[in-house]
């Protein structure tokens, strides 16, 4: 059975084997940046804090990038997908967070939770395939490929640090606050 707390977020198992443990820290934080853009306008996903030019709809566009880069393209050795496909990253490196503001609040909910929904079943796919140890089938340069097990850990502190800017950017906005 799982729990939630009280922004409906789950909570992590509190004994449950390492796979679960993973998935439920991850998918805990993946609810917290769901938590903290959720109800916003198309301006309340554009606002930003200071001089940084980060923004809530950004951060939906980028863990985006980073669930399809890690999980499909990684893990799993395929080919970009769209709309990561058509982008000149050399010209444009951070074409995740500066392309966001074109798009509608729903455009950029939907290609968050379709991202995450394909990395879902990606990792289950791999965990069924040689677990937490299975090695993701592109490498560095040096030959290495980072496991699963690796790819999990990154994906939640991703996750960590950009909810901890979430955290700034959702309080400059309407004052929500919350962990």
């Amino acid at each position: 059975m799982i729990d939630f707390d009280e922004e409906g977020r789950p909570e992590p198992p509190l004994a449950g084997d390492e796979i679960a443990t993973l998935l439920g820290f991850l998918d805990y934080q993946r609810a917290t940046l769901a938590w903290k853009c959720a109800g916003l306008d198309a301006a309340g996903l554009r606002a930003t804090v200071a001089a940084s030019s980060m923004t809530l709809g950004g951060m939906l566009k980028h863990l985006a990038y980073v669930e399809n880069d890690w999980c499909s393209r990684w893990l799993h050795g395929q080919d970009r997908l769209p709309p990561w496909d058509t982008v000149d990253w050399r010209t444009d490196p951070d074409w995740d967070w500066n392309s966001a503001a074109e798009d509608t609040p729903e455009q950029l909910h939907a290609l968050w939770q379709d991202a995450v929904a394909r990395s879902r079943s990606l990792v289950a796919e791999a965990l069924a395939d040689g677990g937490l140890e299975r090695p993701a089938r592109r490498t560095w340069p040096d030959g290495r490929a980072p496991s699963l097990r690796w790819i999990l850990f990154h994906l939640i502190e991703e996750y960590a640090r950009h909810n901890g800017h979430a955290d700034l950017l959702r309080e400059s906005v309407d004052g929500l606050t919350g962990e």
